[in-house]
Formats: C-alpha cells, sequence, structure tokens
C-alpha cells in the first residue's frame, strides 16, 4: 500500500498532508492522555507500533508505485482508538521510508491518510458496532481488522486514481487499480483478521485488566457469598 517516495504529482501529496496533519496531532493529544491515565499501557503501546511495523513491512509487489502487506493498524485501533493508530501509524512510515526505502516523506501524507486513519477508522467503527449487537469477539475482531485491510486499499486505489485518471474517468481508473490490489490484498486481509484475532485472545489472557481499564472489554465482577467468589449468570 505504501505509495513509493515522489510517485504521487503536486498537487496531491500536498493535500494527503494537509489534511492528515490535524488528525495526526489529535492522535498525539489522545496518545498523550492515555499514557498519563494508565502508564502501565506503554509496553502495549510499543508492541501495538511493533505489530504495524512487521505486518506493514511485509510487502508484495503489486500496483506500480505501490505494493500490497497487511497494515496492523485495524487492531491498534480497536484497542487504543483509531486517533492513536494514527500516530502509530505515522511513526512506523517514517522509519519505513527513512530505513527501508518503504514508502516515502512526500507521500507520507497519503500513506497515513490510508493505513494511519481510514483504515484504523474503519475497524473502531465495525468493533463498536460489534460489541453492541453482543456478537463474538473473534468474529468482530477478524471482521474489523479484514475490513480495516480492505478499506486502506481502497483508499490507495482512490488517490492513485485521482493523481492518474484514465481518459475514460476516475472511476474506471480507481477499478483498475483496485483490481489490481484485490488479487494479493483480499488473502492477506483474510490472514490479518486471523492474526489478529489471535493475538487480541492472547492480551485478553495476559492482559485483561488493562484492556478492562482501557474499556476495550469488560471483564466478569464477582460477588461474593458466604465467603465464596460466585461469578453471576
Amino acid at each position: 500500500m505504501h505509495i513509493m517516495e515522489g510517485f504521487l504529482p503536486s498537487p496531491w501529496w500536498e493535500i494527503w498532508t494537509i489534511i492528515s496533519i490535524p488528525i495526526v496531532a489529535y492522535g498525539v493529544y489522545r496518545l498523550s492522555k492515555i499514557t498519563k491515565e494508565h502508564p502501565e499501557a506503554k509496553p502495549l503501546l510499543a508492541l501495538m507500533g511493533a505489530f504495524i511495523f512487521i505486518l506493514s513491512a511485509l510487502k508484495l509487489p503489486s500496483v506500480t508505485g505501490s505494493s500490497s502487506h497487511p497494515t496492523g493498524s485495524g487492531l491498534a485501533a480497536i484497542i487504543f482508538g483509531p486517533a492513536v493508530a494514527s500516530v502509530l501509524s505515522i511513526i512506523v512510515l517514517v522509519f519505513q521510508a527513512l530505513l527501508l526505502a518503504h514508502g516515502g516523506l512526500t507521500t507520507l501524507g497519503a500513506n497515513t491518510m490510508s493505513m494511519g486513519i481510514v483504515g484504523p477508522a474503519i475497524a473502531f467503527v465495525v468493533w463498536v458496532i460489534g460489541k453492541r449487537t453482543k456478537l463474538p469477539s473473534s468474529l468482530v475482531i477478524f471482521t474489523a481488522v479484514a475490513l480495516s485491510d480492505l478499506g486502506t486499499y481502497v483508499v490507495t486505489s482512490a488517490q492513485l486514481a485521482l493523481a492518474f485518471p484514465t481518459a475514460a474517468s476516475f472511476f474506471d481508473s480507481f477499478i483498475t487499480f483496485g483490481a489490481i490490489y484485490a488479487v494479493t490484498q483480499i488473502p492477506l486481509a483474510i490472514g490479518e483478521g486471523l492474526l489478529a484475532v489471535l493475538l487480541f485472545d492472547f492480551l485478553v489472557n495476559y492482559r485483561g485488566k488493562l484492556l478492562s481499564s482501557l474499556k476495550v472489554i469488560k471483564l466478569p465482577t464477582f460477588t461474593r457469598i458466604s465467603g465464596k467468589k460466585v461469578t453471576p449468570q
């Protein structure tokens, strides 16, 4: 998904940068607030950042000037919210651009918009709706992360179509880019969804209290009867 350095013409890379800046700035505020209220969440934040870095570095050849890979930002949005996920994503994108030549600085705004803003927003909305409908958490996590991954590439297809429309129309260009991405991205989205379910279940088992304090999950409450803990049915 990372659009390579210099691939987006002016004024498109500037437009995406300008749109992304205030959202990431709000994410910095949210991140600061979380670390102050829940300092014990810092290792989990680092884990989510590493998760995004590793998954998004596993790139496959795709559209010219771009690539296909999992994103990792959907799960981060479920745990910390989409704004914080945008900050983690832009940090990852900067390091990858400078150290791995994966993405670029002029395309940082566009890549942040797709992978760090729209994708996480989709995951968070699906997660909230899923919790309210009381669907199994594994199903909701899988759906949220998979749709987040696919949504990222829909946005990237739109960004490329806007910058490079065909003689027919923007829509024709969008379909062309999207069709190329679909070959690799649909199986990648399914794989990322399954991986996210495994990691989330692990975190629930070993960091359940922290996830509960972050209001991601609700731990069962206990009532005490004759000195014994009883889980309400």
